[in-house]
């Protein structure tokens, strides 16, 4: 959307008559109970006889994906927060929170769950991509950006997660151990500086704990430093599941447990502890009356209707340039060596690598969303030249396989697969057919918000038919996993069995699935072969789940994916004759949200798979390479000196392939400067000791030494600095002046472009 329209949508509109103390006075204990806590995951409590509305709240930070994982409306992906971080453009970051309001009315949502401000403390941290860096006056800075355009937007921003959930291991019961130094100077600086420049409308507290005393019931943290000490005055929410007591919840602090129905906060128990005294009644009113003013600006400002659809109304050419803008300003060349870069129309090249055909919008857990499209490296320089590059895959880094759905047909020839859902398995006898649609995919991990129409059970059944005809023959590999039982059949064949004998793996978001599963089939080009898979919901998982409560009939997934098979130093070689007859080759590596993802940390900081090994071998045939990676993080690059241009360009959003190729061939002039440091080796960074729980601790050694400070502090150099960009552009710096003016030591410098961008 352009700037303008986002500016005509961001007027509040006039003031209603919701009054909070009028009803604060009229509302019965029993609502003012079923106010602190959701009536269902994404939705407050509504009370229709007091015009309370159920307002909606909805994940970003990335993007506003609406109440659905499974089958969600499309929607809008940016960059994830450290492409965000990266602009360095506090004006841009603005127009994206505009954009990110006009997403949220789209979606009919009065709140934003975002942005997320935590501190880059390594490059490990799972979530690591959604934060803006690991510096905290850029994190803070950048957060009330966003926030403002949300906000002005009429929709509210729920800065997270409040604070030190910097790590997934052991998350809901991790304490960081932090001195009060750090945790004021890097910490909790973001948010404070969000809260003095924006005003969010909401915090979400952390998961964890913060030197022995859980966040969302630290009283410490929540009423005496956020509220008393800051000045701040709105609503504070719980992360999902991330409650963990009546008592010290409501005396801490704590308005709103998340999500409903509530897991903490059951209604006879809250009642029963109030008229016990457990719980004063003016600690109720006082978490009511956050709650209803945190309505009262979603009433006033949003001009959401109630019960409002989920629409991809604001999927315009003007949202396309716009987060095509953003993702171009992310992106950071490097290392550019005798200016190979930027390419020409008329430059000899071929394509490799596992992420140029891969479309890397984001990282996984709560960013994830349906975008409105997806671009990818190898179709965008297609589309630019007017042809077909060569292309060669190089490796596979995909943790299962290719989306089986993308190839696909239904039995009546539609694109993707048939999904039929059934009340009772296969040769029942009142079998009832409860829905049926097509998806184009079959990576169906988002199933857990996932309910049947008119299913008078928690247990449903499904059917799931598809065709295929393979352009080439030769040897396929097939990767199944679920949670549930699933029988996979070929040509009405039992070709996977994964419900008699299972074993305990991980699905979507780190939840229990079972153990992936990998068959084979020799395939003839041209040939049709139908796949049908009967998958029965997550009651039906065979293995113990040792009290996950993702398996009580939340946790359904099912995925189903698929690969042309080659080996290893089949695929390398591929490449490598490709790159030796080409004269510059664009080399795609990275992560993918395979790697990167909310439930869990990375394993390790070098590039999956057998990236590392291919872009040696494409090296020793060609030295003209251009390195183009897509991660959140940092990964190792041992063969860096080796390459003379490289380009980050991080989880780029729907936009991914055309900013890449804006850069690629100057189309725009490179801009971003990375919001956090590069180490060399995973080895260099200051958290490496202390990056994991240690028996439910983890001690924040590098105290307030962390990103740059530390290789400031110790003369380490980093492979990349904090900061650093380079462009197509060369400039002259002359005239240095420093001097004192009052308080303030004020540095001038003249600056002179001294080059221009090539066509």
């Amino acid at each position: 959307m352009s700037a303008a329209n986002a500016q005509s949508q961001s007027q509040p509109q006039s003031e209603s008559n919701f009054n909070v103390d009028e009803i604060l006075q009229q509302l019965t204990l029993k609502e003012k109970v079923a106010l602190l806590g959701l009536q269902d995951n994404w939705h407050l409590k509504q009370i229709d006889r007091l015009g309370v509305p159920p307002i909606r709240l909805s994940d970003g930070p990335n993007g506003v994906r609406g109440t659905k994982f499974f089958k969600s409306v499309p929607s809008a992906c940016l960059s994830c927060g450290t492409g965000l971080g990266s602009t360095w453009n506090t004006e841009l970051l603005h127009q994206a929170g505009l954009l990110m309001s006009a997403e949220a009315k789209a979606k009919a949502a009065h709140a934003i769950l975002g942005p997320t401000c935590n501190i880059q403390r390594g490059p490990l941290g799972g979530r690591g991509f959604e934060s803006f860096s690991e510096d905290p006056v850029l994190s803070g800075l950048a957060s009330a950006s966003v926030i403002k355009g949300i906000q002005e937007g009429g929709i509210s921003a729920t800065i997270k997660h409040f604070v030190c959930n910097d790590l997934e291991d052991d998350r809901n019961s991790l304490s960081a151990i932090v001195s009060e130094r750090a945790l004021r100077e890097i910490y909790l600086m973001p948010f404070q500086l969000a809260a003095k420049y924006a005003k969010p409308n909401a915090f979400m507290t952390s998961y964890g704990k913060v030197n022995g005393e859980h966040v969302s019931g630290s009283k410490k943290l929540l009423d005496d430093l956020l509220r008393d000490e800051w000045k701040w005055d709105g609503m504070v929410m719980s992360d999902w599941f991330g409650s963990y007591s009546i008592e010290k919840g409501l005396l801490a602090g704590l308005d709103l447990e998340c999500p409903g129905k509530p897991l903490i906060r059951k209604p006879d128990s809250l009642l029963h502890m109030i008229m016990a005294r457990e719980i004063p009644m003016s600690v109720i009113d006082k978490r009511v009356r956050n709650v209803l003013k945190f309505i009262k600006f979603s009433v006033d400002n949003s001009g959401i209707p109630v019960g409002a659809p989920e629409t991809d109304i604001n999927d315009t050419p003007e949202t396309s340039a716009l987060v095509r803008k953003i993702a171009t300003e992310a992106i950071v060349l490097l290392k550019n060596e005798g200016s190979l870069l930027p390419l020409k129309k008329e430059d000899n090249i071929a394509v490799i690598g596992p992420a140029a055909p891969a479309p890397r919008t984001t990282g996984g857990g709560s960013p994830s969303l349906n975008p409105y499209y997806k671009t990818d490296v190898l179709s965008s320089i297609n589309k630019k030249l007017g042809k077909n590059v060569p292309f060669a895959l190089g490796c596979d880094i995909e943790t299962n396989l290719f989306d089986f759905g993308k190839v696909t047909k239904t039995p009546k020839g539609e694109p993707g697969i048939n999904i039929k859902v059934f009340n009772d398995p296969v040769g029942t006898e009142n079998r009832r057919l409860l829905d049926e649609y097509v998806l184009q995919s079959s990576h169906l991990g988002t199933m857990f918000d996932y309910v049947p129409s008119n299913c008078d059970n928690d247990t449903y059944y499904m059917t799931i038919e598809m065709e295929y005809v393979p352009e080439v023959s030769g040897k396929y590999a097939f990767r199944e996993l679920c949670m549930g039982t699933a029988l996979v059949y070929v040509n009405d064949e039992l070709f996977i069995d994964d419900k008699t004998k299972q074993g305990l793996g991980t699905g979507f978001l780190g939840f229990t699935a079972s153990a992936a599963q990998t068959k084979f089939l020799d395939l003839e080009a041209g040939k049709t072969y139908k796949f049908r898979a009967e998958y029965s919901s997550s009651k039906t998982f065979t293995v113990d789940t040792d009290g996950n409560m993702f398996n009580d009939g939340e946790g359904n997934n099912f995925t189903l994916g698929y690969l042309l098979y080659k080996s290893e130093d089949e695929l390398i070689q591929e490449a490598v004759e490709i790159a030796k007859a080409a004269d510059k080759v664009v080399l795609c590596v990275g992560t993918s949200y395979d790697y990167e993802s909310e439930g869990f940390d990375r394993k390790t900081m070098d590039l999956p798979g057998s990236q590392n090994r291919l872009v040696a071998e494409v090296l020793k045939v060609n030295k003209n390479v251009i390195l183009v990676n897509q991660s959140g993080n940092p990964v190792t690059l041992p063969w860096i000196d080796e390459i003379p241009a490289f380009i980050q360009a991080w989880f780029n959003g729907m936009e991914s392939g055309n900013s890449i190729v804006d850069i690629l061939f100057g189309d725009a002039n490179p801009s971003g400067k990375l919001s956090l440091t590069f180490p060399k080796r995973n080895e260099d960074n200051p958290a490496f000791l202390t990056f994991k729980s240690n028996n439910g601790q983890c001690v924040y050694g590098e105290d307030v030494f962390v990103g740059y400070r530390f290789y400031e502090k110790t003369k380490r150099e980093p492979l990349f600095p904090f900061g650093f960009g380079l462009s197509y552009t060369s400039f002259e710096i002359s005239d240095l002046v420093v001097k004192l003016e009052g308080e303030n030591l004020v540095a001038t410098v003249n600056v002179k472009n001294t080059d221009q961008l090539r066509n």
